[in-house]
């Protein structure tokens, strides 16, 4: 059976499919047809219907949820790993309302964690995550929020963090963050669902017993990524939920659908 899968090419995505894509383990009668892609675009296809396996913002789930699947296994939850807000220049915070944001897709869990803390804030831009620190830096924005290997890198430009929404997240809802997780469309059987669930999980065990070695799959990806940065990234956002979501994690995820209820209502 041949699947379509889309994944980011950030260092925690590539860690956690390498081997399955590249059969590092035994997929049996699986196949995959890879699409590698950032955040936002997966988000809209998989509104689209367009992939069968997709990892997706948390920040869209509540849209795909008649469609899609959640699955146990790939995603990337926790405390201490949620979007920043930077700037160039100090600001207060009570200004931000009038101030231009770049945010990294319409979407995202980040655009709905600086939604949740500041909703008052008109002047968005929304752009693809990795152009966002050069929006600030020539003054095309006054602030941006920040996700992924840009955590690592922002203070080496220059920038200032200005607010850490995901501390704000855990402060307000006393759970972790679900950042991106993993769907399939309902077209499939709980018990292809349930194996690909399983597959993933092998795909992680696999990268973690050959780590802090990096695969070349996972530096070929990374951008001019340092392998020191490409590792805060996986210890980052590689961990515990992302073997399996578990009480917690599914606690978390109904969490963010109540808070999107409400900002929707």
């Amino acid at each position: 059976m041949k699947l379509s899968l889309g994944f980011s090419p950030c260092p925690n995505d590539t860690f956690i499919f390498d081997a399955l894509v590249n059969k590092k383990i035994d997929t049996g009668n699986f196949e995959f047809e890879v699409f590698l892609e950032d955040v936002q675009t997966l988000n809209r296809w998989a509104m689209e219907k367009k992939l069968d396996i997709s990892k997706i913002s948390y920040g869209v789930w509540p849209l795909l949820q008649k469609n899609y699947t959640l699955l146990d296994s790939g995603g990337a939850l926790g405390k201490g790993v949620g979007p920043l807000l930077i700037s160039k220049n100090n600001i207060l915070l009570k200004d931000i309302n009038q101030l231009r944001i770049a945010i990294p897709g319409e979407q995202t869990t980040a655009h709905l964690l600086f939604s949740m803390a500041f909703p008052q804030a008109k002047h968005k831009k929304f752009m693809v995550f990795s152009n966002i620190e050069n929006a600030v830096l020539e003054g095309e924005v006054d602030c941006g929020v920040i996700i992924h290997e840009n955590r690592f890198t922002y203070m080496q430009k220059g920038l200032i963090k200005q607010t850490d929404l995901g501390e704000y997240w855990e402060e307000k809802t006393k759970s972790p963050i679900p950042l991106g997780g993993i769907v399939m469309r309902k077209d499939f059987s709980a018990r292809i669902l349930s194996e690909i669930e399983n597959l993933i999980l092998k795909s992680i065990e696999y990268a973690e017993e050959a780590y802090p070695v990096l695969s070349d799959y996972v530096k070929d990806h990374s951008q001019e990524m340092q392998e020191s940065v490409m590792r805060q990234h996986i210890d980052l956002y590689v961990n515990h939920f992302s073997h399996t979501l578990g009480e917690e994690g599914r606690r978390a995820v109904d969490v963010l659908l109540d808070v999107y209820k409400l900002m929707h209502s």
